[in-house]
């Protein structure tokens, strides 16, 4: 009788076992196949809800009767062929859409909303732009946005430095006109949703919080580079970027140490909204200084930034799709 309680005792144990690893087994297939479900992929972070953008935007121009409608119908547009170079021609794509010299469109049978100043720093990126351009009107001209593209192109004098192009562009803009928003983005990010709208909100926004290349995650929340929003009080209450980030690195975790100095709390849109696709170009190798220039950022807030802001223009063309501006910095 023993010997059968025994056996029975050893089976049960066995199959006690074996369920606990077999469980373990279904647990983890389970919570694997959760976390890389495609709809994981987006981080889980504080945005502001669909339905309360509109409400969130900072309009740079009172509502009217004949005011533009921003419709926000939460559809995820088609990419048009990011990688592929466009076919057609700057000067008939714009005489097709309606802009003028330098990049300029409004819509002429309402009144904008917005009115937006978007600057893109440059260097040696022309399939990017090229694409870039066949990509983004279309895309704004669909949120009835009163816009002007810039291009800030860096001479081959010194290394480059996104940040201090991002405040040449911001000057330049505002000596052509009274821009109430800035939208400072680089060339190779493609937004893929209509529903982000290139305007500003009532705190600085992180526009590409989602992006493929970290399979729409965010990496970080002190994360603000890519494209971001900022009006120009905003912009002018934490004295623009930083001047010294020469070669790639550390210029925007500066930018977010002169927000968060300033009281300012970053917005975005929900992962879905946030959604960018990255162009294919050749990585840059990063800069040697870029820690110690954080380490001795806070010193420098107001003393370095468009207070201090030098460079010389050597060249500037009104061309068909974008006002383009050659710089010494």
């Amino acid at each position: 009788m023993r010997s059968i309680v025994n056996i029975l005792k050893i089976f049960v144990a066995f199959f006690y076992d074996y369920a606990r690893g077999l469980s373990y087994t279904i647990i983890t297939i389970l919570v694997l196949g959760y976390c890389l479900h495609p709809a994981r992929f987006a981080s889980h972070y504080t945005f502001i809800k669909t339905e309360d953008i509109y409400d969130e935007m900072e309009k740079s121009y009172p509502a009217r009767d004949n005011s533009c409608t921003i419709t926000i119908n939460h559809q995820k547009s088609q990419l048009l062929y990011p990688e592929e170079h466009p076919r057609e021609d700057p000067i008939a794509m714009a005489r097709r859409l309606g802009i003028l010299p330098g990049g300029q469109w409004k819509p002429l049978n309402c009144h904008p909303l917005f009115n937006v100043a978007i600057i893109l720093p440059y260097r040696n990126r022309q399939t990017q732009l090229t694409i870039f351009m066949n990509y983004i009107h279309p895309f704004l001209q669909a949120q009835n946005l009163d816009y002007r593209i810039f291009v800030i192109e860096q001479s081959p004098m010194r290394e480059f430095n996104r940040a201090k192009l991002f405040n040449v562009g911001y000057a330049e803009a505002t000596k052509v006109n009274d821009f109430h928003c800035f939208i400072f983005q680089d060339v190779d990010l493609i937004p893929q949703n209509p529903d982000n709208i290139y305007a500003c909100t009532k705190m600085p926004r992180h526009m590409s919080s989602s992006v493929n290349t970290f399979r729409y995650n965010l990496p970080y929340s002190g994360l603000f580079g890519g494209a971001i929003a900022l009006t120009r009080k905003q912009f002018e209450r934490v004295n623009g970027f930083s001047n010294v980030f020469y070669g790639w690195g550390g210029e925007d975790d500066d930018f977010y140490s002169r927000l968060q100095s300033k009281g300012f709390q970053v917005t975005r849109f929900g992962p879905d909204i946030a959604q960018y696709y990255m162009l294919v170009h050749k990585k840059e190798s990063p800069s040697s200084a870029r820690f110690e220039n954080l380490e001795n950022s806070a010193k420098r807030y107001d003393t370095d930034g468009i207070s201090n802001l030098e460079y010389r223009v050597l060249n500037h063309q009104l061309r068909p799709l974008y006002s383009w501006i050659l710089a010494d910095v």
